[in-house]
């Protein structure tokens, strides 16, 4: 008996190794995530723009069937109606496109 209390009380006596592997996930990996982020903050912030390009074409389209006095912008290849629906319809496909790349890795977005 005397011997299972001694050891007992001694047990803080005996050395343990601890060992605490962090896992390094691959720097692509971290990269692909930061990515990932990025293109959804893009992903909102041209719908925004996109709107505004079309509201400029339809400006210009109303200038051009003198329903408004004039286009804001007179000369140029920005005075064209058709650049600006272009750059409104591209603005809408490249927000489309990295919404799909930014949700692409996460299960829930399908």
């Amino acid at each position: 008996m005397f011997n299972l209390s001694q050891k007992l009380l001694n047990w803080y006596h005996i050395s343990m190794v601890v060992r605490i592997r962090f896992a390094k996930g691959s720097k692509l990996g971290r990269k692909r995530q930061k990515n990932r982020r990025l293109a959804l903050v893009l992903a909102v912030l041209l719908p925004p723009s996109s709107l505004a390009a079309a509201i400029l074409a339809l400006w210009c389209i109303a200038a051009d069937l003198n329903w408004t006095n004039s286009f804001a912008i007179s000369s140029g290849i920005f005075s064209h109606w058709h650049v600006w629906m272009g750059a409104a319809v591209a603005l809408q496909l490249c927000a489309r496109a990295l919404n799909r790349y930014g949700k692409s890795g996460d299960p829930a977005a399908f």
